[in-house]
């Protein structure tokens, strides 16, 4: 709707808006992961311990049911993100750390365990980008990413002995020194968030995003194919790389060339064009099949392997931030627009009053 002004989008919008509603209907407002829209029954992932909600799942709505609300005039998509928010902010915090279960019904967590790529990952990036969406306004965003990222940053950001800087997962207080490829997007994010930072500190989180996304890239350098596995560890001899068969595969995920997009808008360091670029002749190369692009099984073969599937996301993000890392800063500009967790452009909504 925001790209076209077409008024089909709106009011289709605002009706997914309101199926959705159900899920909300929890002793705690938490959403349950999954909902019939038909009917508007609601329950959790059965693999979901202890029927518990996801972070990143009712940790992403952040944006759009704001929007909803502005679109609808109805203030209840907007009520319902902030009582999330006031959980969350309420609920003892392990280290300051957010784990990726949560009870809908109880409002405890469920496991602690801690990742800032699947399960976990969208939630940070939510609170910054509500922060930049808000024009700035949203403070209690922006505390609440400043505290998530000193505390990721205090317990899970490590250096490997090949001096990688990297983000392990959190299993109870012991950690796991592996990073999944949807963990590469924090480089991007911990950028985006240098500009909440104080003057004093802008400068290390720069820093500390330049070498994380410069540690996925290693990913993809050290692969025969030069295109990333679905997980890498750091254990000697075998840095950035997968060491389990099962995490090989790659399936045209966005998060590495995601963060290539923003340190080149922030840096404007050619070396980021050039990874993208070498990213996007592996996919030309070992992805490209007949009928569209495919994931691939192994990485660390130039004989690909393919599963073939297109997923959706390839289209959303893989594709689209490869256009932007090669495009102008004026085409869908950072000050203006926020991404959306699958790269889908929300405008900054702006101060009525300029004081």
């Amino acid at each position: 709707f925001y790209l076209t002004g077409e008024e089909v989008f709106r009011r289709k919008a605002i009706e997914l808006g309101e199926k959705l509603l159900p899920a909300f209907n929890t002793p705690t407002g938490i959403p349950r992961g999954v909902i019939n829209l038909g009917n508007g029954i609601s329950w959790s992932w059965g693999w979901a311990s202890a029927g518990s909600s996801i972070l990143a799942e009712f940790g992403s709505l952040h944006l759009e049911f704001v929007h909803l609300s502005r679109l609808s005039g109805n203030p209840v998509f907007k009520e319902k993100v902030m009582k999330i928010r006031k959980v969350l902010n309420k609920i003892e915090k392990p280290h300051g750390l957010y784990p990726n279960f949560l009870s809908p019904v109880t409002g405890n967590w469920v496991q602690h365990h801690v990742s800032v790529g699947g399960l976990g990952d969208s939630f940070y990036e939510y609170l910054i980008k509500s922060w930049l969406m808000s024009d700035k306004t949203d403070q209690e965003a922006k505390k609440m990413y400043s505290d998530a990222i000193e505390a990721i940053e205090q317990n899970l950001v490590k250096k490997s002995p090949g001096g990688l800087t990297y983000i392990a997962e959190w299993r109870g207080g012991i950690l796991d020194h592996k990073m999944g490829h949807l963990a590469c997007f924090s480089g991007g994010m911990i950028a985006v968030g240098a500009e909440a930072a104080a003057a004093d500190r802008k400068q290390h989180y720069m820093d500390l995003a330049k070498s994380i996304t410069a540690t996925c890239h290693e990913s993809y350098a050290r692969s025969d194919s030069k295109l990333g596995p679905e997980a890498f560890h750091f254990v000697s001899g075998a840095e950035a790389m997968a060491t389990r068969l099962s995490d090989r595969y790659y399936i045209l995920r966005p998060e590495v060339v995601e963060s290539y997009m923003y340190m080149w808008r922030y840096t404007h360091d050619p070396k980021y064009r050039q990874w993208g670029w070498e990213a996007l002749q592996a996919l030309e190369q070992y992805c490209r099949t007949e009928s569209g692009f495919s994931g691939i099984r192994d990485v660390y073969t130039t004989v690909p392997n393919h599963d073939n599937m297109q997923q959706s996301f390839f289209l959303a993000e893989t594709l689209k931030y490869l256009y932007l890392l090669f495009s102008d800063d004026d085409l869908l500009p950072l000050d203006d627009w926020v991404f959306n967790t699958e790269a889908h452009p929300l405008p900054v909504i702006r101060r009525t009053a300029r004081g």
